[in-house]
């Protein structure tokens, strides 16, 4: 009996059941949920001659929509408030989605464009290249200088929150301070 015992012991060893380790996008979804239900200004951080209106424009990020698997963060550049970004969880990762409005309250046909993380990334960065959905749609539209674009989102925890876009020839960054929440902007 005591064979038994020791054979069963030894052969329950290797069988152990452990949390799965935590990836990078886990962290940087738990960063960014942390953010749910506040507003930040924000600033032009990196952009060309075609970003003039950034550049003199108030801009606000408005974390206002969190569950256990999607972040909205209203994005208002000035009084156009018209943009939102998606952060959701995927099976393998995150994606990335952007949304527009009109104003006449109808979804632009230019909407909904982004892509999946497609490497780990880290808790601080993830990136999102475009996808075949976003692609088709900037062929249609005469945009398919976007089909090569990468977006990305970073954050520094208590410090900075930066959504970025770039493609050859073309980088676009907005920074806002997450030290400094402000309240009412925009709600």
């Amino acid at each position: 009996m005591k064979k038994i015992g020791l054979i069963l012991a030894l052969s329950l060893t290797g069988c152990t059941t452990t949390e799965p380790a935590a990836l990078p996008a886990d962290g940087f979804f738990r960063e960014l949920s942390a953010l749910c239900g506040k507003s930040f200004e924000g600033k032009l951080a990196a952009g060309d001659d075609s970003d003039a209106s950034f550049n003199s424009a108030k801009m606000h990020a408005h974390v206002r929509e969190c569950s256990s698997r999607e972040v909205r963060i209203a994005f208002d550049v000035g009084e156009d408030k018209s943009r939102t970004w998606i952060i959701s969880r995927t099976d393998t990762g995150l994606r990335l989605k952007h949304r527009h409005m009109l104003k006449d309250g109808t979804e632009d046909p230019v909407s909904q464009y982004g892509g999946d993380t497609v490497t780990s990334g880290s808790v601080m960065r993830q990136e999102f290249p475009v996808d075949a959905f976003s692609k088709d749609m900037f062929t249609k539209e005469g945009r398919t200088v976007s089909n090569a674009n990468v977006w990305a989102f970073e954050v520094m925890p208590r410090q900075v929150l930066t959504y970025e876009l770039a493609r050859p020839g073309r980088l676009f960054r907005v920074s806002f301070d997450l030290t400094k929440p402000v309240s009412g902007a925009g709600e």
